[in-house]
């Protein structure tokens, strides 16, 4: 494996980035050269090995050439979430000790609104496709094209690994960022373990075409978009999700690989006969899919339509283990993520001793990598336990075959009657009835019983709009869920919502639903 300095030497009209909804390229010759712009204006600016970048960015052309700069000149780079508003996104440009902060003109309402007191250590503000004449008062702007035209085309001497260094979503309290050390190896190198799963799990190659649809800024979509420049083959860009649009993609571009999250199968699978099945997918050769567990009927369904090509695995961006799980390995054991290919699998109790198999406990890994959380040692230790096991936080257990299955996040747990409820298995249920978009399950006050546990369900489109029409859809939904869940998990009650609190990452912030039940309205996404 390599990086794109390598392959503008060896097909420099290659396309390397290719936007979905605007048509526009940008061949390896170009994300070299603006590449090299950017990490020679970065080492003018006098950053060195281990200092800080910041991204705040939707998907668009400029994205990967920020990120390529940072990966070739030894800089951590954050990439925030482009949803987050001008306070949230201020509070991780300062925490992260950015020095540089690139967005774009379509973020620029936003990036106006940005204090320039709450972030004193940045030095420079870039703004790609022009500046307002009228930016407002925050930061002073310059055009990011015009900054890097000053600087040359070559690489920056002494040229070595950055790295991303990403925030967690910050569901409770203020995201942190997770740091790993600096890659010691060469540029143009990949831990040879790493390497080992973008060529022969999830077979990359130069002549592949990686269709990402979710947001950029997100670890497994910039990850494995990096993977696809390392090997020289094509990255297609969705500006943003969607089903129909999604499917066309993979027809137009001759896609290869594409990575997804059980939200966008859901609703792919939810499209009209004529849309789902009407584009051609045959060029599709690997479906990954993570983020979050995958209901059993929801994948059944995907491998039914499109064929034994998804590959599943389970991490996070703290990269302290991984699962992998292939189609026919899945399907002998249904909603497995699989066995562990970094580092080793413990299932501890809340007082860190080890279950065995099928008994249920918070999932640790050891031997798969360390990290820190920046600046906040007191969240880096209550995520490990002594003999270097750390968490994400998730429960679950392992079969007598080693084989790892996720039941839900420790903090989703219902607790009702003194009885523990996980919510997961509530929503892989509800999700698969036909009048469902989406569904939110968690637990509300209940003066008996502690907790109750509580839906809330997106309808489909023209679907229970009445009250009436509602009420009737609430009864035939529990009713769906007891015919195959003991009657003591399902929902007592449904609520309906226009639209459930879900990022296009999939990721849904429950607790801004729960919030509203307990009397917290201080809940917001950060």
């Amino acid at each position: 494996m390599a990086y794109p300095g390598v392959h503008a030497r060896t097909r420099p009209d290659h396309p390397a980035v290719v936007m979905v909804g605007s048509g526009e390229v940008l061949t390896y010759r170009q994300l070299d050269e603006r590449s090299n712009q950017l990490a020679n204006l970065l080492r003018s600016m006098g950053l060195t090995t281990g200092d800080h970048i910041a991204l705040f960015m939707e998907n668009q052309i400029r994205f990967m050439e920020v990120i390529w700069a940072a990966l070739r000149s030894g800089i951590y780079v954050t990439a925030i979430n482009s949803f987050l508003s001008a306070e949230e996104a201020a509070y991780i440009i300062d925490d992260c000790d950015a020095r540089l902060v690139v967005t774009t003109r379509a973020k620029g309402e936003v990036a106006a609104a940005i204090d320039p007191a709450t972030t004193p250590k940045v030095e420079r503000w870039l703004m790609t496709d022009g500046v307002p004449a009228d930016a407002g008062p925050g930061p002073i702007w310059e055009p990011y094209e015009d900054a890097i035209a000053e600087h040359p085309t070559t690489p920056v001497d002494g040229e070595r690994p950055g790295y991303p260094m990403l925030y967690s979503s910050g569901t409770t309290g203020r995201p942190k960022g997770v740091k790993r050390p600096l890659p010691e190896h060469g540029i143009d190198e990949l831990e040879p373990r790493v390497a080992t799963f973008f060529t022969d799990r999830y077979r990359y190659g130069p002549d592949m075409t990686y269709l990402s649809p979710a947001p950029l800024y997100h670890a497994a979509p910039m990850a494995f978009s990096t993977g696809v420049h390392r090997v020289g083959g094509t990255l297609v860009v969705m500006e943003r999700f969607d089903a129909a649009s999604c499917l066309a993609a993979i027809e137009h571009h001759r896609v290869t690989h594409s990575q997804f999250v059980p939200t966008m199968f859901i609703r792919m699978l939810k499209l009209d006969e004529e849309e789902r099945l009407g584009p051609d997918l045959s060029t599709l050769e690997v479906a990954i899919h993570a983020a979050a567990p995958c209901p059993v009927p929801i994948k059944h369904q995907m491998i039914e339509w499109w064929g034994p090509i998804l590959l599943e695995y389970y991490a996070g961006s703290e990269g302290n283990g991984a699962t992998f799980i292939d189609s026919e390995e899945w399907l002998e054991r249904p909603g497995s993520v699989g066995k562990p290919r970094a580092g080793a699998i413990h299932i501890c109790d809340d007082e860190g001793n080890e279950l065995g198999p099928g008994e249920v406990g918070g999932i640790y890994f050891s031997g798969g990598g360390t990290y820190e959380y920046y600046k906040d040692p007191t969240k880096t230790a209550a995520a490990a336990l002594p003999g270097g096991r750390t968490t994400l936080g998730d429960i679950g257990y392992v079969d007598e075959d080693g084989y790892l299955f996720l039941t839900d996040r420790k903090a989703h747990m219902i607790i009702s009657g003194g009885v523990n409820i996980y919510p997961q298995e509530i929503e892989d249920r509800l999700v698969t009835h036909p009048k469902v978009a989406d569904v939110a399950v968690f637990g509300v006050p209940d003066p008996e019983m502690g907790e109750q546990v509580k839906a809330v369900v997106q309808p489909v489109d023209g679907v229970a709009g009445g009250e009436a029409e509602r009420e009737a859809l609430a009864g035939e939904l529990i009713a769906y869920c007891r015919d195959q869940i003991a009657h003591y998990k399902c929902p007592k009650s449904v609520d309906f919502v226009d639209e459930l609190p879900r990022l296009p990452t999939g990721k849904l912030y429950k607790r801004l639903l729960r919030d509203r039940y307990w009397g917290d309205s201080t809940s917001r996404i950060v």
